[in-house]
């Protein structure tokens, strides 16, 4: 019996990095991710969409007093808060045209009282293989205040 359990854990252990880690795919559909029920949920989810789709990956930071307090508060440790801080940083990069869509690979939007969070496709070198990549998902949450963006969080490190 125990030759026969410490076989199991053997083989189990063995299989484990087959089926560890499917890749994370995008949802197939961005509009539907932004339906509610609850009408201010619905609205929450497409203001920070389209703060995302203007401001961040349009580079349209004159758009930013529409969407941020002027109290912004940044929790990633590579942007300085504040929305002058935020604008200065960004302004640094010309703008692009504004897309109908976010163009990252969107996996949800989820809306919880004033929270909404955006969810993405991240692909990145193995660290095993750096001729292989492996997907995983990345965060973007923010808290409205007031009907603007007051806080932001993600899953950032420093960058050098």
């Amino acid at each position: 019996m125990v030759k026969q359990t410490l076989f199991f854990f053997g083989l189990l252990f063995v299989a484990i990095p087959l089926v560890a880690q499917l890749p994370v795919t995008p949802a197939p559909d961005q509009e539907a991710l932004l339906q509610s029920d609850d009408p201010q949920l619905a609205h929450n989810k497409r203001f920070v969409y389209d703060f995302w789709r203007e401001v961040l990956e349009g580079r349209h930071v004159e758009l930013a007093e529409k969407y941020m307090s002027e109290g912004y508060i940044q929790h990633n440790p590579n942007v300085p808060t504040g929305r002058a801080a935020f604008v200065g940083f960004f302004g640094r990069l010309d703008p692009l045209p504004i897309a109908p869509e976010i163009k990252s690979q969107v996996v949800s939007i989820t809306a919880e009282g004033d929270l909404v969070t955006l969810a993405f496709v991240r692909e990145y070198p193995h660290p095993d293989d750096e001729t292989k990549t492996y997907t995983t998902t990345w965060f973007d949450m923010f808290r409205l205040e007031d009907g603007k963006i007051a806080e932001h969080w993600d899953s950032a490190k420093i960058e050098r």
